[in-house]
């Protein structure tokens, strides 16, 4: 009978100890970018500007963006819409219609399979009448 009690006890610590492992690491998508803000400097009113924003996928899986958020109407994004392969590269594209005078500083959300689930990109420049700008 105590055989048989001990036999049951290591039985369960074993058992719970099984249970107490951590799952295995899933393996996310990542992005590596050439540059993740971008300055405009002094920019023209009523001429819209874009920068492309260029990344290579350094994960081990495809990367799938599936959403660019620009923090305002202002600011159109455009992007790789298919998978993007371990190696890969892509872009997300960031168009300011520049319409109001002065300072701006806009960013761009980039949702994707990565570990973290999102990146934010930055875009920033002042806009100036034509006689004003710097070229």
């Amino acid at each position: 009978m105590k055989k048989l009690l001990v036999i049951m006890f290591l039985a369960a610590l074993v058992g719970t100890a099984y249970a107490q492992q951590a799952p295995a690491k899933q393996a996310f998508a990542a992005f590596t970018w050439d540059s993740q803000a971008h300055d405009f400097g002094k920019i023209k009113q009523g001429v819209p500007v874009t920068h492309e924003f260029k990344f290579t996928n350094t994960g081990k899986t495809p990367l799938i963006i599936t959403n660019v958020q620009a923090s305002c109407g202002c600011t159109t994004p455009s992007w790789t819409k298919e998978e993007v392969m371990p190696g890969g590269t892509g872009f997300i594209k960031a168009t300011y219609n520049a319409a109001a005078m002065g300072a701006f500083n806009k960013t761009v959300t980039v949702t994707a399979n990565i570990e973290s689930g999102f990146v934010q990109l930055s875009i920033k420049g002042e806009v100036q009448t034509g006689t004003e700008t710097q070229e």
